[in-house]
């Protein structure tokens, strides 16, 4: 149901098995997913230190 429940004891709905598809919208919050963010953010921070880097340099500072 769209609330959430079972619609014949009313309680709430446990859900499709652990490592069925039918539990994968998007992918989203999948391990490769959040593993390639991650990857992503940290390869983001070292071009910026290293952006940071070169600017002080021109700068002379």
């Amino acid at each position: 149901m769209k609330n959430g429940r079972c619609r014949m004891h009313g309680g709430k709905s446990t859900g499709p098995p652990k490592g069925s598809q039918n539990n994968l919208k998007h992918g989203y919050y999948t391990a490769e997913a959040v593993m390639e963010r991650r990857k992503a953010r940290a390869a983001l921070e070292v071009a910026r230190y290293l952006v940071r880097i070169v600017m002080q340099d021109e700068t002379g500072g």
